[in-house]
């Protein structure tokens, strides 16, 4: 026998990764890059070399220009490289020429983040969408997988002649497997449908957070909810959403609900798989944009939720912002260019969380209506749906009747006036 031990995992995959400055891109091409090497540190991958080059026009066949490709294909070679990794989107073509002239495996941004959310997806719902997203991603990048194009021959008379390539069929399974997925996500969006139809016959006011991905959504929503969602110091560290209760100072009771974090070059594969469940975005009464103050490119991040928020239909909801990460300003203080009305907080440490609950439930308030109504003393639950949704100003009772002064939303408003049309006023 022998002393020696000999590791049974898998080494993890080494990867150079290219990244190109693009002209008008939003995001500097370096920290771009140090975004990417974050990503594949978070798929599992270690990042052994990484190089960017000035891109005035994408070449057709190779993204890069030969001389670049001729660099990465060194890269590849001394660093002993498993994976090249493209900032930017590539073709099916690109992506063939380029595994051709480097000798090894080459993915886009776009392929690592759906790897990481096929990695991180817990709840069935979020499963099926990676899954959408990722074969939709794939059909047209099936010519590559196949090289041999072998034919299929049926048997018997009137039935021989070429049949379908390999690729025809892969094509069709594929075809018929995101039509499956859809079917499936169908009948659970039908699901999250009456569930927000019974919440609306029990009007509660909901907020969502919602941010660049690590700007701290998740520590924010422990702070404010001890809701325990899973915080780690790395990019898409939460999928699925979570939704907690959460009683603000003056009374009144909403939904907290934390999303998806955003990111630069999200796919858009990945947006549209992910509608459903951020349905709850776009229905929300009030969004908590959560920027990490403390990164250096946070205005830019902050223009990418903007624009991906308008592209999920999300563009009109109220937004208050808040400046997260306080502690680890150390000594700088509000950003200057902080947009006017900005909270600065401390998920971590809690600082400023205070003054963000109040400012929620004055903004919630704005939107309340005033309602006075008397009600038998019995109608106990006409009170309980008053309290949830809303907050009561005045409430006394004389004689079995209960006269209670209240802001509610204008649902249970309308509900009050519909239910005791002679006793309610205000609204």
């Amino acid at each position: 026998m022998t002393d020696e031990t000999h590791p049974t995992a898998a080494e993890p995959e080494r990867a150079v990764l290219v990244g190109a400055e693009l002209p008008r891109t939003l995001i500097p091409a370096a920290e771009s890059l140090m975004e990417l090497g974050r990503l594949a540190s978070t798929a599992g991958v270690v990042p052994v070399a990484e190089t960017a080059q000035p891109v005035r026009r994408v070449h057709p066949a190779t993204f890069v220009g030969s001389g670049k490709v001729q660099e990465v294909a060194g890269l590849v070679r001394s660093e002993h490289a498993d994976v090249v990794i493209f900032d930017d989107p590539l073709t099916p073509a690109q992506q063939r020429n380029l595994e051709k002239a480097l000798g090894c495996k080459v993915i886009d941004r776009s392929a690592l983040i759906l790897d990481i959310f096929a990695q991180h997806a817990r709840s069935l719902e979020g499963k099926l969408q990676v899954e959408l997203a990722q074969l939709q991603y794939l059909l047209p990048r099936l010519t590559r997988q196949w090289t041999h194009l072998s034919r299929q021959r049926g048997g018997g008379v009137g039935t021989r002649g070429p049949g379908e390539t390999q690729l025809e069929v892969d094509r069709r399974r594929v075809r018929d497997r995101i039509a499956q997925l859809r079917r499936r996500l169908g009948s659970v969006e039908r699901s999250r449908r009456l569930q927000r139809a019974e919440r609306h016959a029990v009007p509660t006011p909901t907020v969502a957070l919602v941010g660049y991905t690590n700007a701290g959504k998740s520590t924010l929503m422990n702070a404010l909810t001890r809701a325990g969602v899973l915080v780690e110091d790395r990019l898409f560290a939460t999928l699925d959403p979570t939704v907690r209760r959460l009683r603000l100072p003056q009374g009144l009771t909403v939904l907290l609900g934390d999303t998806v974090g955003f990111i630069h070059k999200l796919p858009h594969q990945l947006v549209e798989a992910f509608k459903s469940t951020l349905e709850q975005v776009r229905t929300a009464d009030l969004l908590i944009h959560v920027v990490d103050a403390s990164h250096p490119t946070w205005p830019e991040q902050v223009q990418v939720t903007e624009t991906v928020l308008a592209e999920i239909g999300a563009g009109e909801v109220p937004v208050l912002t808040v400046l997260n990460k306080a502690d680890l300003l150390t000594g700088r203080g509000r950003p200057a260019a902080a947009p006017r009305g900005a909270l600065l907080v401390s998920g971590r440490t809690g600082a400023g969380l205070p003054d963000l609950l109040a400012r929620i439930e004055s903004l919630l308030d704005a939107g309340l209506r005033r309602v006075r109504c008397e009600l038998p003393s019995e109608r106990g639950d006409v009170l309980a749906l008053l309290r949830r949704s809303g907050r009561i100003v005045e409430e006394y009772y004389c004689d079995g009747v209960v006269t209670v002064t209240a802001l509610v939303p204008p649902k249970v408003a309308g509900r009050l006036h519909k239910e005791f049309p002679e006793t309610t006023r205000g609204g």
